[in-house]
């Protein structure tokens, strides 16, 4: 049975690591982990570059993108909540989940990169390399209650 959406969600690099107090994830294991502050603090030290909180400007930036990427492929956009450290998307999309959370990361980070007027060819040789951490929860939506619930969580508890 095909999927009716995705709830996809990423975070800005640095803002959510493993060890966090509000809990984590971990690859190969389930649920939420504990915090654990040595971690964290060992996770901290090891960025290659400083966290990414976006600002209100970038984070209409990354609502327009999403939006238009939608558009451009035929996806249904449910709900979508761009936040400084994060960002919701319900979407009804003819592909992977993987694939359309890559897709959206991707354009993201090409259209900020833009906004900041990182305009080399490789955004690494003007600044910025990373504004997302690897990766993303893709949750996929098989019926229709779960998909108002989805949307709901989205548009009005964030």
């Amino acid at each position: 049975m095909a999927p009716l959406a995705y709830h996809l969600t990423w975070t800005t690099y640095g803002t959510w690591l493993p060890g966090d107090e509000r809990g984590w994830v971990a690859s190969g294991k389930d649920g939420i982990q504990l915090p654990d502050r040595q971690r964290e603090l060992e996770a901290r030290r090891s960025l290659a570059e400083s966290p990414v909180v976006l600002t209100d400007g970038q984070r209409q930036v990354v609502e327009q993108t999403v939006r238009d990427h939608c558009q451009i492929r035929g996806w249904t956009l449910h709900a979508l909540n761009v936040r400084s450290n994060h960002i919701h998307v319900v979407v009804t999309a003819d592909r992977r989940p993987e694939e359309v959370l890559n897709q959206f990361k991707a354009w993201c980070s090409r259209k900020v990169s833009d906004d900041a007027g990182l305009t080399a060819a490789v955004a690494k040789k003007a600044g910025r390399r990373r504004w997302w951490t690897e990766h993303g929860s893709t949750k996929w939506i098989f019926d229709e209650k779960y998909l108002e619930e989805a949307v709901q969580y989205v548009v009005e508890r964030q």
